[in-house]
């Protein structure tokens, strides 16, 4: 069995604890970035166009459709408007129809294996407990003493921000939320559109009770709370990118050992 330390609110050590056998879980990329993807597409909002779009019009087509000298295109019929005599309701013409639009029933819902889904989680899940990845995708660990980072339940107490900024500190976790805070300015066509800056993601707290703790959070850039029974690969693998700097609460962990999967049965058979 793997064990962590358990750290205190002000960050000193507390004890030593067991961890459930998810976060011995083979590091799995491809299907973290597989499952984000699919999950991913469940934000997704159906659009398409009004079904008269472009075709509001009283235009015909020649009839002959030769002989008169010019295309056979259909032209909007006599009847007074600047448009008159123009081409209309057909597609590739000012105005018209588009050739092939949205349409609302267009299949965009990929579903997602349940097996597949579970051992993506518990593969994102012991991601976060390796400084190696968690480093490589870009967080400030250097401060870090011990991974995965477990907390005390008393943080779910929190519900002010000046106490956050204390927790940040005490646990060696501002610096990676200044690293946001720095970021460079977009330029270009982001910049003229007034996306001047992307926000990123820092440290992600996943506790039992999300009600104060997600308040004191909210002025952080970066910073997630998530409850345990919700957490998904979209939290832990943000941009299908895995190894987020994840915090548990001890309460998160023992709701950790509940999670139940076929590989988690084959190891502990193995063991």
């Amino acid at each position: 069995m793997m064990k962590a330390i358990s750290l205190a609110v002000d960050g000193s050590r507390a004890d030593e604890i067991e961890l459930p056998p998810i976060f011995s879980t083979p590091f799995r990329r491809d299907l973290i970035h597989k499952v984000y993807t699919n999950l991913n597409t469940h934000r997704f909002q159906p659009k398409g166009t009004h079904p008269t779009a472009g075709m509001d019009v009283s235009a015909d087509s020649l009839d002959p459709p030769t002989g008169h000298a010019r295309a056979r295109v259909a032209r909007i019929n006599d009847g007074g408007g600047g448009r008159r005599g123009q081409a209309g309701e057909v597609a590739s013409v000012r105005g018209g129809r588009q050739a092939h639009p949205p349409n609302v029933l267009k299949y965009i819902h990929k579903r997602v294996n349940k097996k597949e889904n579970r051992l993506a989680l518990c593969s994102a899940i012991a991601a976060s407990a390796s400084r190696d990845l968690v480093a490589g995708r870009g967080h400030k660990v250097d401060k870090i003493r011990d991974f995965p980072i477990i907390i005390s339940d008393q943080i779910e107490e929190i519900s002010k921000a000046k106490d956050m900024r204390s927790l940040l500190e005490s646990l060696n976790l501002a610096d990676d939320v200044e690293r946001l805070r720095q970021r460079k300015r977009r330029t270009g066509k982001p910049a003229l559109r007034g996306r001047t800056k992307k926000e990123g993601t820092s440290v992600l707290f996943v506790v039992n009770d999300t009600s104060r703790l997600a308040r004191a959070a909210g002025g952080f850039p970066g910073v997630s709370v998530r409850a345990a029974r919700d957490l998904s690969v979209l939290d832990l693998a943000p941009g299908a990118d895995p190894a987020r700097l994840t915090a548990y609460t001890r309460g998160a962990i023992k709701h950790l050992e509940t999670i139940k999967s076929t590989h988690l049965s084959v190891m502990e058979g193995i063991q």
